[in-house]
């Protein structure tokens, strides 16, 4: 599997998915089945009013009646937007995508119930995430390396690669100031395949997995904005494809993560957009990232900005800017909540910091 952020992929690189105009199956409304005390429904379109009444939430009400029927409901965690007809949505006005387009049957908004299970139930409680309490260990990936150097800076004509480690080595002292255990997949010029940064986790016993990643839309110079990725959930099908085949019925190891996975990528997500001035192009699921299927730990891949966009770009070579970004992932993973210790589980073994690496 090639890295998914090779020139001539993120030359391709699309813009935000247009309002879905393609024929969507009709919600049959159908008797559900009895409610579980996790509330899943065995039906493939829901009711959105009947699922905030089981989650014991208020009834949608609807904000907004052209050009899109949206409506809005209050959460623990924020004010989630839903629109008709529209994968975008926002969670206290974070954007995210969906799988399905919700669609508008006799005046109800029906929501697909696997956008139900894997996208709305995670951000209910306010989709903070949790790892183990006793020093939880982290692997940050920094993308590209060696003869794989990633997209080229508009300003200055750098490397993705030089970028990325740099944001990795002045991230990994902060989180270990934090508690966490840091290990870097690399720590130089090297290059490393992508199955290879997966078994690295793999070996470190790593509780959580980042990639870190600039994109590129050359030669369309005016994208920008920030974009987090995690797995598609199987059964759904993804955000992006980038020309990649996506079956939604394929399983991955990291599949198993799903929930945690959407939960990790919102709250870095939000943390950055306060660094970049909150230029969002949303929290995304694709399937065709091999460094993160095989992850069998909450995974998650962040493209801070666009290396083709000369404001952007002109940010990112400022190693101030990159020290912002590294602080802002530090404080979302410092929010993370700690789970309690499992009598007799002994603390993963290995360096506590990586802070002998200098910033570029």
């Amino acid at each position: 599997m090639p890295d998914w952020e090779s020139e001539e992929v993120a030359a391709a690189a699309p813009g935000l998915p247009a309002v879905s105009a393609a024929p969507v199956p009709a919600p049959v409304a159908t008797n559900p089945s009895p409610l579980t005390p996790a509330y899943q429904f065995n039906d493939a379109w829901v009711p959105l009013n009947r699922w905030c009444q089981a989650n014991g939430l208020g009834a949608p009400l609807r904000i907004e009646a052209a050009p899109l029927s949206t409506y809005s409901l209050n959460t623990a965690g924020g004010a989630l937007v839903l629109r008709a007809r529209s994968l975008s949505a926002q969670w206290d006005g974070l954007e995210f995508r969906l799988g399905f387009a919700p669609q508008l049957i006799d005046g109800q908004l029906w929501v697909h119930s696997l956008d139900l299970e894997k996208t709305l139930q995670p951000m209910l409680g306010g989709a903070k995430m949790s790892f183990p309490a006793a020093r939880p260990v982290i692997v940050v990936d920094p993308g590209h390396g060696g003869e794989d150097a990633g997209t080229r800076s508009i300003v200055g004509h750098r490397y993705e690669k030089e970028f990325t480690l740099d944001w990795a080595r002045r991230l990994a002292p902060l989180l270990a100031s934090n508690g966490w255990q840091v290990f870097l997949t690399r720590t130089n010029d090297a290059d490393l395949a992508l199955s290879n940064r997966v078994a690295f986790a793999d070996e470190h016993k790593a509780s959580a997995f980042l990639s870190l990643h600039f994109n590129s839309a050359a030669p369309n110079e005016v994208e920008a904005g920030l974009e987090t990725y995690c797995l598609t959930p199987a059964g759904m099908p993804s955000t992006v494809t980038r020309g990649f085949a996506d079956d939604p019925s394929l399983v991955f190891p990291n599949n198993a993560f799903d929930a945690q996975n959407l939960q990790l990528a919102l709250q870095v997500h939000r943390a950055l957009l306060r660094v970049n001035g909150n230029h969002d192009r949303a929290v995304r699921r694709a399937r065709f990232l091999g460094v993160l299927r095989g992850q069998q730990r909450p995974a998650i891949l962040v493209e801070g900005g666009y290396l083709s966009n000369p404001l952007e770009a002109r940010l990112i070579s400022d190693p101030a800017y990159r020290q912002k970004l590294a602080e802002a992932v530090a404080r979302a993973l410092g929010e993370a909540e700690p789970q309690a210790a499992v009598p007799g589980e002994a603390a993963v073994s290995g360096p506590a910091s990586l802070t002998n690496f200098p910033a570029r």
